[in-house]
């Protein structure tokens, strides 16, 4: 039995979990850092295989050729991402989004003085015909100070999503018509532009609800579907090594779940459609609902921005991840991803407003 049959027995009878992926990232990073980055020699299929899945991938499970957050490195072996990729391609294949609770379940009100808040009224109130009909980001993936791979995604108003290696790949993949975007994409992306000025308590859970999970089932219903996967977890711990039992989560640890899937969510819609400013107000008010979130002033390359720091808890109880954004315009610049023992992992990101046929034409 490989790791695809576990992965796909398990995602069968119960939903991966945050901090299972987590774990999953944290290991491939360490094995991306001893790797080393992609060599140079290295030849780009036509159309790079970015993708089984996501961005962030609570921290990505869904962009198959990942970085820190899910991706799997163009020209690193396949071995290093056997795993992530296959939960990938089963988290789509099951992607289901589960009935939304009642809000006061996943409700958070944030501070009217929240730095979050009033960049992102900031952000809506200067907000009118914006130019292009696509968001390009161009992603370098540095772990432990090394340059491990430079990513191009861009994502259409329309909900397509084009990946690439390089300017070439991104402009094949546009030629070739192939879009890379899934259900969980058009969802999060959808729930960011709702929580720009929609009701908070409603956005978290459309947010949470962009990707696969039975955080607002019943107690019984939850119960029943952790029971059925069992014998599918067990087996997967003991082929990886996993020692430490896995619970079923209730109250704050379930309520830390749902605020790991609601980061991870709302982070991956700003990487993948941040040069619109909708989706940017949408996604800074999410994360100011999130309890565990601190917001600093701050200052990078000169200009003022905002570092916007996740704690342990969201995370597992280890490690954290810091984003930043320029405390303007709410464009990310940076995210930083630090687990114990393991090289810390970065992103740095050039996120722009652009029309598709300047891609098309290689204008960018």
């Amino acid at each position: 039995m490989d790791e695809m049959d576990l992965v796909s027995q398990a995602l069968d009878v119960t939903p991966w979990r945050p901090e299972e992926y987590e774990q999953a990232r944290t290991v491939l990073r360490a094995a991306m850092a001893e790797s080393g980055p992609r060599p140079e020699a290295a030849p780009l299929p036509a159309v790079a295989p970015m993708r089984a899945g996501g961005f962030s991938g609570a921290r990505n499970r869904r962009r198959g050729a990942l970085g820190i957050r899910g991706k799997v490195g163009i020209g690193i072996s396949a071995g290093i991402g056997a795993v992530a990729a296959a939960a990938a391609v089963a988290l789509v294949a099951t992607s289901t989004p589960q009935p939304a609770a009642p809000t006061g379940s996943a409700s958070q009100v944030p501070a009217v003085t929240s730095k979050l808040v009033i960049l992102a009224a900031r952000i809506s109130a200067s907000d009118g015909s914006q130019p292009g009909d696509a968001s390009l980001e161009i992603v370098k993936n540095i772990i432990g100070g090394k340059l491990m791979q430079v990513y191009y995604g861009l994502y259409t108003d329309s909900g397509k999503l084009y990946a690439g290696g390089d300017k070439q790949t991104l402009m094949t993949a546009v030629a070739q018509h192939a879009s890379q975007a899934d259900g969980a994409d058009f969802r999060a992306v959808a729930a960011a532009r709702y929580a720009a000025a929609g009701d908070l308590a409603t956005a978290r859970v459309r947010m949470t609800d962009a990707t696969p999970n039975d955080f607002f089932l019943s107690f019984a219903a939850r119960k029943k579907i952790w029971d059925k996967g069992a014998a599918a977890r067990q087996v997967f711990m003991r082929e990886k090594g996993i020692k430490t039992p896995m619970e079923m989560p209730t109250g704050q640890a379930l309520q830390d779940q749902i605020n790991n899937s609601l980061w991870v969510n709302s982070t991956d819609a700003l990487n993948w459609a941040g040069g619109n400013p909708e989706i940017r107000a949408g996604v800074l008010r999410l994360l100011s609902t999130i309890p565990q979130v601190t917001v600093a002033n701050s200052t990078t390359g000169g200009q003022p921005t905002l570092t916007i720091t996740a704690g342990p808890a969201v995370f597992g109880g280890s490690g954290q991840e810091v984003l930043t954004v320029n405390a303007t315009t709410g464009l990310p610049v940076s995210s930083v991803s630090t687990t114990p023992g393991v090289p810390a992992g970065v992103e740095a990101y050039q996120v722009s407003r652009v029309t598709l046929a300047a891609i098309q034409a290689g204008r960018f």
